[in-house]
């Protein structure tokens, strides 16, 4: 029987997977709570595999590949499911990963997001930088975000994505989704012309290059809430990524910004979860949040990022968590093991410092 992309698609769904991937010479692969896992049909062949990447793809992006090797789209099953689909060639044949999307926007509390994140949807105007390696749930929490203010507020929210991936119906408010290379051809054009489209609320996929980054700080600082991502792993980081995509003697100026227009940073992860329970997730969110506060918007502006970490310790307060004060109070509740939180953590000795070296499997300290 001819594979069809619609059953692999639903057996994805069907096995909780989170993602498919094609290549020719290999049966198709599902991951399972992290883990690759084989599926049972044949091995593909490269023949096969093209057709069946080909099948959910439309003419113009047929050429978006053909012309460059690589393509970023979505594809939707109605009542299944969303895929975020990147096509690529391997070795001369076409490969694909195709990407699960819940086709239910998650809520905060099924998301286990802290109330500091719904807050910062709350806020009338300034930057929320959600950041994080590929597939740390990024798209998520500002899913998450989105459709709360959907929810309880009159605004016109304007999303730019590649691809799209969460599609909002209207509530109270208004929302127009933009996807790049359909509907837009830059990010920066399409942020470039949302300023005349009257927006409350922009969402900014992915922050790549100068000119994004600086519409979006130039959107927040005229009075929109701008909600944007980035690829870094913790708050400090992403102040100085930011900067550092200027030109020396731009850089001041920028940081000028950030400090008055930077709202709140959320640096998540997801690690393994020990025991997943039947309908819990297999992977449990680990969040750094910044808050941006008086004493942080100066440690901004005057380019000390290394003391923002410390800040962001003593600021519990305000809602703010380092990622190793996460990770360690999972580790201790039993929800992940050590290896995995070690593996999460770009600072092994402030994790093991909080773990405490009684807790902490033995010898695992000299491991690390």
């Amino acid at each position: 029987m001819e594979l069809m992309m619609e059953d692999l698609m639903e057996e994805v769904v069907q096995r909780g997977g989170s993602d498919l991937h094609l290549s020719a010479g290999l049966p198709p692969y599902i991951r399972i709570s992290g883990k690759l896992t084989a599926t049972e049909h044949e091995p593909m062949s490269p023949e096969q595999c093209q057709r069946l990447i080909f099948s959910i793809l439309n003419n113009n992006q047929r050429k978006i590949f053909e012309q460059g090797w690589e393509l970023d789209c979505s594809y939707g099953i109605k009542g299944l499911a969303r895929f975020r689909v990147n096509v690529y060639k391997d070795r001369g044949t076409i490969a694909a990963c195709l990407r699960a999307l819940p086709s239910k926007i998650p809520s905060f509390d099924s998301l286990n997001l802290p109330p500091v994140v719904r807050e910062m949807s709350e806020k009338p105007r300034g930057l929320v930088l959600v950041t994080g390696p590929t597939g740390s749930g990024k798209s998520t929490t500002l899913a998450a975000m989105i459709d709360n203010i959907n929810r309880t507020r009159p605004e016109h929210i304007l999303t730019v994505e590649d691809p799209i991936e969460f599609v909002y119906e209207a509530q109270k408010s208004i929302i127009h989704q933009r996807q790049l290379n359909e509907d837009t051809r830059s990010f920066a054009n399409a942020l470039r012309a949302a300023l005349r489209e009257d927006p409350d609320v922009i969402l900014v996929g992915e922050m790549r290059d100068l000119e994004t980054i600086q519409l979006a700080v130039t959107a927040a600082e005229t009075g929109h809430l701008v909600f944007g991502t980035l690829h870094t792993s913790s708050a400090s980081q992403t102040v100085d990524r930011m900067v550092d995509v200027f030109p020396p003697e731009q850089q001041q100026q920028i940081r000028v910004q950030l400090s008055s227009s930077l709202v709140a940073v959320f640096s998540q992860t997801l690690v393994k979860r020990k025991n997943p329970k039947p309908g819990q997730f297999g992977r449990i969110m680990a969040q750094e949040i910044m808050v941006v506060t008086p004493a942080i918007a100066n440690l901004i502006r005057e380019g000390k990022t290394p003391q923002i970490y410390s800040a962001i310790q003593t600021g519990g307060k305000y809602g703010m968590q380092t990622l190793e004060k996460v990770l360690a109070d999972l580790y201790k509740k039993g929800d992940c093991t050590y290896e995995d939180a070690i593996s999460k953590t770009s600072k092994p000795d402030e994790l093991q410092r909080l773990i405490g070296g009684s807790t902490a499997p033995a010898g695992a300290k000299s491991a690390h």
